[in-house]
């Protein structure tokens, strides 16, 4: 927007130029407007009164939300049940209830008008990274992710540690266990413990299961645990954090969790307790962003193929009732099929599941 000084003097110096014999388009050019806009400001006060544009009153957009609507946006973004998730997650989670009030979009306007479209949680954005050649999961059961991570009691210097193994596919958290010291034989007892449970001794098939380095996850007495299952182990590169990613994006989701004590656990049992009821709201409450916010239960046992199907249909009954709110396609709700454990090319995954006889969609 140029002001109405400069204006002024554009025109004087175009009109000035156009009176000794320059053509006015080439004039209007080097003065960066055209013509057409010229002769605006000529006609339309432009020269006397300045833009008026700032001004002007604009209608409301016939799909544009009403105040009721933008009050519901309001009053179910700070539910208890929501006071702490985003947009993206919510829509979701309505959708599946058999409600839809809005597009993340949306929200996210109505949320800034009222000043509260801050970051809505204390995790903060993963960074990128390059991406090695890796496993790749179709279904549960096929990789298995990892690793230990220290809890702080209450006590400097004093930790408990957790131990943790999660399906790559699903997301779900399929074994873990809570003890007051690092030790190779926890580990041992935990694979123990989630191969009975997810019942691998009679399946064909055996997990893959990926870990860091840390020497616990590496001692003799669970390689020959591995061994003895018939389960590959599978290492990251050193001091590669983000080749064990997804058990590490774990770690950090039940650290910044509003009920992680700030100040540490009073003893063994307490984290143990904690370690219950997450794993519990993480397996069975937890909308997960990877794999279109569905539950890690609910992919673990095949549920999201379905879920996701009534989800898709609950979007295109919205936008049949108001099509002037949607200017493209709805959002994709398909199964995300493939999962690998480190960012890889499209084409490597599709000839993998070429190689399975799958079409699978990517997370």
């Amino acid at each position: 927007m140029i002001a109405l000084e400069d204006r002024q003097t554009l025109v004087q110096h175009i009109e000035t130029a156009h009176t000794d014999g320059a053509r006015l388009r080439p004039a209007c050019g080097l003065a960066g407007i055209s013509v057409r806009t010229l002769e605006r400001w000529r006609t339309h006060g432009g020269l006397s009164v300045g833009d008026r544009r700032p001004e002007a009153t604009r209608s409301t957009p016939a799909h544009a939300l009403t105040e009721a609507e933008r009050a519901s946006i309001l009053a179910i973004a700070n539910e208890p049940r929501f006071a702490d998730q985003p947009p993206a997650r919510i829509v979701p989670a309505l959708a599946d209830e058999g409600v839809y009030l809005a597009s993340e979009s949306s929200f996210q306007r109505v949320l800034r008008a009222h000043g509260q479209n801050a970051h809505r949680g204390r995790s903060q954005a993963p960074q990128a990274t390059r991406a090695p050649s890796t496993h790749i999961a179709t279904g549960p059961g096929q990789v298995w992710c990892w690793d230990m991570t220290y809890l702080p009691t209450q006590v400097q210097g004093q930790w408990f540690y957790l131990y943790l193994i999660m399906d790559l596919y699903s997301r779900m958290i399929v074994g873990w266990e809570i003890h007051a010291a690092d030790a190779s034989d926890h580990a041992v007892h935990l694979l123990k413990r989630t191969a009975l449970a997810e019942g691998i001794h009679g399946a064909s098939n055996k997990p893959v299961l990926h870990g860091d380095n840390g020497s616990t996850l590496k001692a003799t007495s669970v390689l020959a645990m591995l061994h003895w299952l018939g389960v590959k182990p599978s290492y990251s590169r050193p001091r590669v954090s983000d080749d064990n990613a997804f058990v590490e994006s774990l770690f950090k989701t039940a650290k910044y969790r509003p009920a992680f004590p700030a100040h540490g656990f009073a003893d063994l049992q307490a984290a143990r307790h904690w370690g219950h009821e997450f794993v519990r709201w993480y397996n069975h409450e937890h909308r997960h962003s990877g794999i279109r916010y569905v539950t890690p239960a609910q992919r673990h046992a095949g549920q999201d193929k379905a879920l996701l199907a009534a989800r898709h249909a609950v979007y295109q009954q919205a936008r049949e009732r108001n099509p002037a709110r949607w200017l493209r396609d709805t959002r994709d709700w398909s199964l995300v099929e493939a999962v690998a454990l480190n960012p890889e090319r499209d084409a490597v995954i599709g000839a993998h599941c070429r190689a399975e006889d799958k079409t699978c969609l990517l997370a």
